[in-house]
């Protein structure tokens, strides 16, 4: 073919000039329409071939002028294709069938033939009319022609049943006619609006069948190989290497789109290569990132995956510390950090000495952890948590603390349900995460002051992390699959087994720290606590000297406790003071602090050493022994006996337990007045029992002997000792039932100088616990009944 440039011009406008390319076919039967001029409807937007009818909406005031111009030319007119701003050489020859004005001006036009366009011009109306040939069909095609059009219905008839259009291709594709069949191509999704103009040009059937043939072969092979590629996908071939070609298609595709997720997937991938994930834990990672790479950016769940991805990856996998199994040399460490508590730190070795063993012996992954939880019980400052860091220490392991003080939520330790917003891991899966090692020493500090409300109790999510036999498959709601904890050596502390619930108490294994002597007390003041204050005020070693019996009137005038806390505060306010003098140029170091300076630097003493004395200066106060949260302490029973109507009042705060140790006790003492020598005149007013201090709660058996004593003292009119303090449980009958916690009272009797103690018979034994300088200074009596204990107690 060959070209012919014609140019349009505008009859009303000379130097406006459009350039369109006309094309010279051969071989071509014109019709018997001659040469004419038709009005012109361009078309910007789509292509109209012959024997198409299609609804053409007349919007543009241009489109009206040409459609009513068609009225001359008995409502014919041609379309015209506009490609990139170009008018096509080649039109459609068309015949407006009806106008219709209802919602807006739309026209139904029909194709009637091919036109090659010639000059044009522009009326008075504004109107491009152009001279078109029109091109008449064949009415014979030759042999190749007709093979051409069979190959042609054969793709075609595959395309459509490939989209499962099998019926549509039927009566589409009943034409007998090549011209019309290819010109069917109008209606492809598949081809450009060029190409369908390039159609349209094509004058010469068996070309424009060539050309129809080659687009339509290639897009029935790209859907072949779209289909091959998704029945490739259903098929047992080989996974990895199937991955990969997916991800390699998928990588190149987001590159093109400029999406940097795929980065984000390629580096969790890495980290997931890099990892030794359990088999399970892995499964849940790659079905995530799948979950991932399918979510846009914008999503919800996009931030949620992430944020999985991060916290699953970033748990310490395969990541352990070597035990230090020297036994000596754990020792060593042990009692560098911490003065005494001898039963804790030879169950640390014991422990150590059963995993050296199960280590030379290769028995360690025959069963899953240690096999004990050890709980440390004692009141606040003996050192329970500091003792947790130094197991660590010793151990070589890394240390982790998690505080359950005022947890009442179970999420806290089981972690949330990922479906809620802002959910995370519970406190056990973030303290791993923290520890970077799946062996560390976890301290489970305050296991007491949990509590418990309509979101959950904690200690039942408790039960599953402190049981060896359990824990190995912990499961965390945010994670999702199970944590090993078996490896996890657990410590928990609290300061009373009361408010611990009993299945978890049966899975631990409890050693008591019930406090320190005064000798421990400056003996940890002079080697750990002093040089920390002095170093933390910013002084040298050498700037300040406290001697030791400095220090032992520090403990014994300032500090009545079972630990050190308070001691702590009272070494850093002294050297507070001294800092200050050496700041102010008031005084040149070292400065030497002796026992005299200790009222002018910490003020006045605060423990009253004839307290004791004084309280019971009268008839009807008794001494007694008592545990308390904070450790033992000494406790006074008062008595008084009120005219009026009989009865008993009880104040100070009792529990129920208390309360019925005082009703034992005056029923008891009302039984036996005679055997007593109590006159029973005294007996028929009000009795008035009180324990200070009123604001303190109270409760247990305990008091019962003391209650007793006090009774007994007020109606004989005797005194009680001074030096001698008192515990153990009455019956109604007299006799005196073993208690506890005997180690904690007869500590806090020595501090508050009582040096005749009174304990059940039965109690003896427990008597091994209290350090031997403790009990050379003190003197025991075990008695069986309150008559025994009256003749030791009653002056």
């Amino acid at each position: 073919m060959s070209a012919i440039d014609i140019d349009l011009v505008d009859r009303g406008n000379s130097d406006s000039v459009s350039r369109v390319v006309l094309y010279q076919t051969k071989g071509l039967v014109l019709s018997d329409i001659t040469t004419t001029s038709l009005p012109v409807l361009p078309l910007r937007s789509g292509i109209v071939f012959p024997h198409m009818v299609i609804t053409v909406a007349i919007e543009s005031d241009a489109a009206k002028r040409a459609v009513a111009s068609a009225e001359s030319t008995g409502g014919r007119l041609v379309l015209i294709p506009v490609i990139d701003g170009d008018y096509s050489p080649v039109g459609t020859i068309a015949e407006i069938q009806e106008v219709s004005d209802q919602g807006g001006t739309s026209a139904i036009i029909s194709g009637l033939s091919r036109a090659r366009i010639g000059a044009g011009s522009s009326s008075s109306d504004d109107v491009l009319w152009v001279e078109v040939e029109p091109v008449a069909e064949l009415l014979e095609y030759s042999p190749t022609t007709i093979e051409k059009s069979a190959e042609l219905r054969a793709i075609l008839e595959e395309i459509l049943d490939k989209r499962g259009i099998r019926g549509i291709a039927e009566r589409m594709l009943s034409t007998e006619d090549p011209g019309n069949l290819v010109d069917l191509l109008v209606y492809s999704p598949d081809l450009e609006l060029a190409q369908k103009a390039q159609l349209l040009e094509t004058l010469d059937v068996e070309d424009r069948l060539d050309i129809a043939i080659a687009w339509m072969s290639e897009t029935l092979a790209g859907m072949t190989i779209r289909q091959r590629v998704r029945d490739e996908a259903t098929e047992n071939i080989d996974k990895n290497q199937k991955e990969f070609v997916l991800r390699q298609q998928m990588k190149a595709i987001r590159k093109e789109l400029g999406d940097d997720d795929a980065t984000v997937v390629d580096e969790y991938r890495e980290k997931l290569e890099a990892l030794d994930l359990p088999e399970t834990v892995a499964e849940s990672v790659t079905r995530e990132l799948h979950r991932l790479e399918r979510l846009s950016d914008q999503s919800p769940e996009h931030s949620w995956i992430r944020t999985w991805l991060d916290t699953t990856l970033e748990l310490p996998w395969g990541k352990a510390t070597a035990d230090n199994l020297d036994l000596q040399s754990a020792r060593v460490v042990l009692d560098e950090d911490h003065t005494g508590l001898d039963d804790v730190k030879d169950r640390i070795i014991e422990h150590l000495a059963v995993r050296k063993l199960r280590h030379e012996r290769g028995l360690e992954k025959t069963t899953h952890g240690s096999g004990t939880i050890l709980l440390l019980v004692g009141p606040p400052g003996v050192g329970k948590t500091s003792l947790g860091e130094s197991v660590a220490r010793s151990l070589g392991r890394r240390f982790v603390r998690v505080a359950l003080g005022g947890l009442r939520d179970e999420a806290e330790i089981r972690g949330h349900r990922r479906t809620y917003v802002g959910a995370r891991p519970g406190r056990i899966a973030r303290a791993m995460i923290e520890s970077t090692s799946m062996n560390p020493v976890f301290l489970l500090d305050e296991m007491d002051k949990v509590g418990g409300d309509w979101r959950g109790d904690p200690s039942s999510a408790l039960l599953e992390v402190l049981d060896p036999e359990q824990n190995h498959t912990f499961r965390d709601n945010y994670l999702e699959f199970d944590l090993d904890l078996s490896d996890v050596m657990f410590i928990a502390t609290s300061n009373v087994l009361e408010s611990i619930p009993a299945p978890l108490l049966d899975r631990t294994e409890v050693i008591r720290l019930d406090g320190y002597t005064l000798d421990e007390k400056a003996e940890i003041a002079a080697t750990h606590l002093l040089p920390r204050v002095v170093s933390r005020s910013g002084l040298n070693d050498d700037e300040l000297d406290v001697p030791a019996d400095a220090i032992h009137a520090v403990v014994d005038d300032y500090t009545r406790e079972a630990g050190v806390r308070n001691l702590e505060r009272q070494l850093d306010k002294l050297v507070r003071k001294v800092a200050t003098k050496i700041a102010a140029e008031d005084a040149e170091p070292p400065i030497r602090i002796a026992t005299e300076d200790l009222r002018e630097l910490l003020g006045k003493p605060t423990v009253h050493h004839n307290e004791i004395g004084d309280r019971t200066a009268v008839p009807g106060v008794a001494t007694g022994l008592a545990v308390t949260g904070a450790g033992g302490d000494v406790l006074f029973v008062e008595a008084s006996t009120i005219p009026g109507e009989p009865g008993l009042t009880l104040t100070g705060q009792l529990g129920d337990v208390m309360k019925e140790s005082a009703q034992i006790a005056v029923s008891y003492v009302r039984a036996h007045a005679a055997d007593l020598g109590i006159d029973p005149r005294d007996l028929e007013g009000r009795i008035h029992l009180h324990v200070p201090a009123g604001a303190i709660p109270k409760d247990g058996p305990s008091a019962g002997v003391t209650m007793t004593t006090a009774l007994v003292s007020l109606l004989t009119n005797r005194q009680v000792k001074a030096e001698v303090g008192m515990t153990g449980e009455v019956t109604l009958q007299g006799k005196v039932l073993p208690i506890g916690g005997v180690k904690q009272k007869v500590l806090a009797a020595h501090r508050a100088g009582l040096r005749k103690i009174i304990l059940p018979a039965r109690n003896e034994d427990d008597l091994d616990d209290v350090p031997e300088s403790v009990r050379t200074e003190m003197t025991f009596h075990t008695p069986t009944d309150i008559g025994e204990v009256l003749e030791l107690a009653l002056a």
